[in-house]
């Protein structure tokens, strides 16, 4: 659900998942056939807003 609400977001956003196994690549790539609603896409957009972010953007030795 989350790889086809990203992909409904528009044609300048491109999820990029990393799997090591087939079974998890199929499922990522059928999240192109999922059509999600405008309600299910504003519910999901709402509960991304009110999730609280824990941590830094980047690790500190990568920060430089």
């Amino acid at each position: 659900i989350t790889l086809a609400w990203i992909l409904a977001q528009g044609n300048d956003f491109i999820p990029i998942p990393g799997t090591t196994k087939i079974k998890n690549l199929e499922e990522n790539a059928a999240a192109a056939l999922i059509n999600l609603s405008n309600e299910e896409e504003r519910e999901i957009r709402n509960a991304c807003e009110k999730a609280d972010v824990a941590g830094e953007r980047y690790q500190e030795a990568l920060s430089g």
